[in-house]
Parts: structure tokens; sequence; C-alpha cells
């Protein structure tokens, strides 16, 4: 497993724990509290578990189980593929911090920021799936020993 494999799943678990936690705040709020969260923190809740969880673990382990690419595959670029995993880190914390703090700060300033970190999921994930798309394909078979 590479570094890059690695940094994807760890980093797909803090974005669980960040997504779980929200959703406690949120069921004790409603539940307990009888206070109904904003919209944006059910948002924010809901991003963290879905893209910051399922979508990165999903392509962590994309990365890591496809077939490699062909010594002759100018198309895969390892450091496209590091800059995809910053991409998506950085604007799925971004997004849901944000989406966290217009509600609980009255920072309504702060919405413009949501749009452009959503964008940015979008582009890191077409990246991802652009990157990755000649890597679906069927191992080369492997050659039996010589007897």
């Amino acid at each position: 497993m590479t570094p890059l494999v690695r940094r994807y799943i760890k980093t797909s678990f803090v974005f669980l724990l960040a997504g779980l936690l929200l959703g406690a705040y949120l069921v004790v709020g409603q539940f307990l509290l009888n206070v109904y969260p904003s919209h944006l923190h059910v948002t924010a809740h809901v991003h963290l578990l879905l893209v910051g969880f399922v979508l990165m673990i999903v392509m962590g382990v994309a990365t890591w189980m496809f077939p490699r690419p062909s010594r002759d595959d100018t198309g895969y670029r390892p450091g496209l593929a590091e800059a995809i995993y910053w991409i998506m880190t950085i604007a799925t914390a971004v997004r849901a911090l944000a989406e966290v703090l217009v509600p609980l700060a009255g920072l309504p300033g702060l919405l413009p920021l949501i749009a452009v970190a959503g964008l940015g999921q979008l582009a890191g994930t077409a990246l991802f799936v652009a990157n990755m798309w000649r890597r679906v394909r069927m191992p080369a078979p492997s050659v039996p020993p010589a007897r």
C-alpha cells in the first residue's frame, strides 16, 4: 500500500469521525434539546460522510486495487493523483467547516466559499475519473513459469 493510498484511507476515517460527531450534535440538539438543526449543518454532515468518508475511501482503494498502469501508458499521472487527494481533502474540509460556521457563528459571508469548495469537490472527482479511466481494464496476463 502506497503512502498516498494510506493517506486517502486515514483521511476518510477522520472525515467519518467528524461526520458522526456532527451527526451526534444534530441528534442531541433535535431530540433532547428540541432545537431543529440548520439545513447547512445537515448538508455538512452528509458531505463529511458521503464525500469525505465514502468517496475518499473508494478513491484510495481504487488507486490501490486497480491494475497498475502499463509502462507505456502516459495517461495516468502519479503527480496528478497526489494533487487530486489534496483538492478533495481541502475542498471537503473547507466546505464542511463553512457549512457549520455560517449558521453557528452567523457568517453569511462564507456562503460563496461553500460554493467554491463544492466546485472543488466536483473538479477533484472529475480529475480522479480522468486519471483512473485507463486503469479500468483487465490486468496483463501473467506468463506461466518456464519448465
